[in-house]
């Protein structure tokens, strides 16, 4: 993109309750007022009509299909009024969550049960009984549906192999070496598992979505920095390079809350991954909350030089606003602490993005963002943390002027 410091969504926003509830139980006028409120809010065109419709479909799969693509609509205009550049796909209301929504498509996998993944949000952990492959196209019905209603460009997150493996039991896979040492028959079972991902999901999916108009698919391996030892670091390598071999499209990685050492581990190796464009990164989660555009100030940046000591020479879209819960004093000029929340104020982003330019050395090449979906932020929350990631992109192009 031509212009500095270009604004996008990293992927999950909130599901409305009408859009839980509508898939398992019909809906209720008051189940609808929350959709009703913010269809004025983000101008959603002929919501009376849509709703009237949801109001009286009786069959179950008629209405889970006008839900998923209203609330994917909803997502949409959401992140376009509040001016990103990139709306992904609309806040990924599709899906259940990155793993199991994969996992359910997986002909092998057994869902077990609950884990915790973050703050109170939990995710089915499976494990493979057979060999894996692919039931059907998991992702292309809502990109269908993003690219139909989409008014900007979007960008298609996906979840990457290594973190699908890494979150299940191998099961299948843990069992069948013999004749070497229990580490070396671990690490020989994670392969097989996880090039089988490569081949039997994740590579038809990504042919699925650059044959219907993809051009930007972003891959989530948030699971990579908590292994960051040498065998596994080469595993992820393995899997990135052959997931994307032979696609005409862009590719991007997004990471996020590492171990201590994750992130200076991963630069040593990213730039070992084929057509990887784009590096997707939590920064302010761990940064202070004062203004500033030094390293005193922006101590929560520091892992980016390790970056560019590697060598790595994509885009960098920089976490600029926290998602997660916040507690800690915020002086007034960088914004406000509301309950759990941090609401940023665009000077502060501001700052974030003029020192993360100086460490690149290239403005160009820095994108603003939120450090992972906002998925345990409400809708109001999410708006006004993009609206001030916005607006302090705009700040910071203003004082490279």
């Amino acid at each position: 993109m031509s212009k500095l410091f270009p604004t996008q969504e990293i992927g999950s926003i909130a599901k409305p309750r009408w859009r839980t509830k509508g898939l398992t139980q019909p809906l209720t006028v008051n189940d609808l007022a929350e959709a009703e409120e913010w269809a004025g809010r983000l101008g959603i065109e002929n919501y009376h009509d849509r709703a009237k419709e949801l109001l009286s479909t009786r069959d179950q799969k008629d209405r889970v299909r006008e839900l998923l693509e209203l609330s994917t609509i909803y997502g949409l205009r959401l992140f376009e009024r509040t001016g990103l550049d990139n709306e992904g796909v609309g806040g990924e209301q599709q899906r259940v969550e990155m793993y199991e929504h994969v996992i359910r498509g997986v002909e092998g996998m057994k869902v077990l049960g609950h884990v915790q993944s973050f703050d109170y949000k939990y995710f089915n952990k499976a494990v493979a009984e057979s060999k894996i492959h692919r039931r059907h196209p998991i992702y292309l019905q809502e990109f269908i549906d993003v690219k139909e209603n989409a008014k900007g460009p979007i960008k298609i997150p996906i979840t990457g192999p290594y973190t699908l493996v890494d979150w299940s039991f191998g099961g299948y896979y843990a069992g069948r070496r013999s004749g070497s040492s229990l580490k070396k028959q671990k690490l020989e079972g994670k392969r097989e598992f996880l090039l089988d991902f490569v081949e039997q999901v994740i590579r038809p999916e990504i042919r699925d979505l650059v044959d219907a108009g993809a051009e930007w698919i972003q891959i989530d391996e948030p699971a990579i920095t908590t292994h960051p030892e040498p065998a596994d670091m080469e595993l992820f390598v393995e899997a990135w390079n052959e997931t994307v071999r032979g696609f005409n499209c862009k590719f991007s990685d997004h990471t996020c809350y590492p171990s201590e050492i994750g992130y200076k581990v991963l630069a040593q190796y990213a730039p070992k991954l084929d057509k990887c464009k784009h590096l997707a990164l939590e920064f302010a989660n761990r940064d202070s909350t004062s203004l500033g555009v030094d390293a005193k100030h922006r101590e929560g940046y520091h892992d980016l030089d390790y970056f560019i000591e590697n060598g790595y020479d994509g885009e960098f879209g920089l976490g600029v606003v926290h998602v997660h819960d916040f507690s800690g004093h915020v002086p007034p000029a960088s914004g406000k602490a509301v309950g759990r929340n941090i609401f940023e104020s665009p000077e502060l982003v501001r700052d974030r993005l003029l020192y993360a330019a100086k460490i690149v050395d290239d403005p160009g090449k820095i994108w603003a963002n939120p450090d992972c979906g906002l998925r345990t932020r409400t809708w109001d929350v999410t708006y006004a943390k993009l609206e001030s990631t916005v607006k302090g992109a705009e700040l910071a192009r203003e004082a490279l002027r």
